[in-house]
């Protein structure tokens, strides 16, 4: 149960800390103190539901096949490894969290509506929530155990920028600060990768 949480933290983590429109969004609102809360529990609702849908979606099916579940395996692993060598090239040449400058308070629903934008509008949230993050937490011992583990990694992520942003920012700013956080990611990458590899589900 630990092992198969401890995963879903660990691959959601490696997929949601990274450069991209939402985690600039989410840390320019909390900059400003604008909404920053509802949005921050936005996000991780709509990273739980996803994950949820993905794990237990796949689960079944896969179940069902073991030949599916033996190229679920190997796709995985495969995409795993791949992301952890994009990490490091992006460790290579890092670059700064850059955040959109914006004029003028809004309402909360525009906000909730611009962060729900944000969100579900970028295909590659599907690719990692409901693909890749769902794949996965099929192949696991205790799949709820899992999705719980990748939903947590969205919540301290999400409300690590929303409550400490002031903090946060300067770092972030920093492209060294994005060498280090991507080539912790790599490293998360390849060690659920060959995790996945040494301990095939059924084994």
């Amino acid at each position: 149960m630990w092992q198969s949480y401890l995963n879903g933290l660990l691959i959601a983590a490696g997929l949601i800390i990274a450069l991209g429109a939402q985690n600039a969004f989410v840390l320019a609102q909390s900059l400003r103190r604008e909404h920053h809360l509802p949005v921050a529990v936005l996000c991780v609702i709509c990273d739980a539901l996803l994950v949820t849908a993905g794990v237990f979606g796949l689960a079944s099916l896969l179940a069902q096949n073991p030949t599916l579940l033996a190229i679920a395996r190997w796709g995985g692993a495969a995409f795993l490894l791949w992301l952890g060598v994009q990490a490091l090239r992006r460790a290579l040449h890092p670059q700064a969290l850059s955040l959109a400058s914006q004029t003028g308070p809004r309402s909360r629903r525009a906000v909730l509506m611009t962060a729900l934008a944000v969100t579900l509008l970028n295909p590659h949230v599907y690719l990692d929530t409901v693909l890749l993050i769902g794949s996965l937490g099929a192949q696991q011992a205790a799949p709820g155990a899992y999705a719980l583990g990748a939903a947590s990694a969205s919540l301290i992520w999400f409300f690590s920028l929303a409550l400490g942003a002031a903090w946060l920012a300067p770092w972030l700013a920093r492209p060294a600060t994005w060498r280090l956080i991507d080539l912790a990611v790599a490293l998360m990458m390849f060690a659920v990768a060959g995790q996945l590899l040494s301990n095939p589900p059924g084994a």
